[in-house]
Parts: structure tokens; sequence; C-alpha cells
């Protein structure tokens, strides 16, 4: 997972968007400006979201779903799964890091496919982990067979790894995932090339 980015120019703000329960035609223009805000990526998994994956708005603190403090900082577009994952979970795992931390990625670190909190004693980042399951064991196991996957592609076409991803995203940036991972591994950031 990489720290997430909520800017103040997103269309969310400018139109004034509010979620509204149970009103999947209003909400759709939310979950359009997310998913471009967010690249077309969950999150949470950093998976790339294609158009037949089921995704839904989360709530990051879900307490604050349908009140006054339900805002764009607390909207995340995540796969399904995950959301059902999280499920009602959140009192369970306080305190709790926030995804749009600035120091987010110096206290979440990845290590050949895992993601923990950098420091044990960290509880914010250990349990964000917990709550949203970055440690779960067949998402690492995903996480790690893709980027031995690329690792193995890229020596077989004998291409260095910048050049490598700005010609699979040039050709179809959908066989793209693991942003934060990629960067880890090859030290390339394909975030700015989506």
């Amino acid at each position: 997972m990489r720290k997430a980015n909520k800017t103040e120019d997103s269309g969310i703000l400018a139109d004034d968007l509010k979620y509204i329960p149970n009103n999947s035609t209003h909400n759709k223009k939310l979950k359009d400006y997310l998913l471009q805000e967010q690249k077309s990526y969950c999150a949470y998994t950093d998976e790339y979201i294609g158009r037949a994956d089921a995704s839904d708005i989360d709530h990051f603190n879900p307490n604050l779903k349908n009140t006054e403090g339900d805002s764009y900082t607390n909207w995340f577009l995540i796969k399904n799964q995950w959301n059902k994952e999280k499920g009602n979970k959140w009192e369970k795992f306080q305190p709790v890091l926030h995804p749009t931390s600035e120091d987010f990625e110096e206290r979440i670190a990845y290590h050949q496919g895992d993601y923990f909190a950098k420091n044990g004693n960290d509880i914010e980042a250990s349990n964000l982990v917990s709550l949203l399951k970055l440690d779960d064991l067949l998402l690492a196991e995903k996480r790690k067979k893709y980027i031995n996957r690329k690792r193995s592609d890229m020596e077989a076409y004998g291409e260095a790894a910048d050049v490598f991803f700005a010609n699979l995203i040039n050709d179809d940036n959908c066989q793209v995932s693991y942003v934060r991972a990629i960067k880890e591994e090859f030290g390339v950031d394909v975030w700015p090339m989506l």
C-alpha cells in the first residue's frame, strides 16, 4: 500500500459532492472521481481496478459515515473483497494510522512482498496493517509472484526496469499492479507514468 493522496483541486470538492446512502446513481459520480484520482488502483491493495472488478467507496472511519464529518478525506475506492474483509473491525483496531498521513511510507514498511509496521511499538501502523489486512498471506503471495514474474520478463526482454514499466503502461496499464512494490523492488516510481 502506498500513501494515499488527497488534493485540494479534486472534482469531488469542486462539485461539493456528498455521499448519499443507498443512492448509487448519485454516488456513481463520486466513485468515478475517486477512480480517476486513484488512477484505477485500489487504495488498499494497490491492485488495478478493471471494469469488471467490483469496487466500493470505503468510508475509512466507518463511524463518520452518514455524519457531517464524513468527507473526501474519508473516502477511498477499493476492491469489494477488501471492503468486506475490513468489515466491522474498526473498533478492534484503534488507534489507526490514516492512509494520507505524511509519514505513511516511513511507518508502513515494505520488504520483499510484505507490509508491516516499521517500528513494532507503532500501534497505529500495526493496527492499520491488521485492519486492512495488508499482511494477508494470499495477497502477499500474489504480490510476490507478480514481482518475480515482472523481474523474469525484464530479463527475458533485456530491458531496464524503467523502460520495461514505461512500455507496459504504454501498451496497457491494467497489466501494472502493486505500485509501491514496483518502486521498492525496482526503484521505479510508476505512479507519474500512469
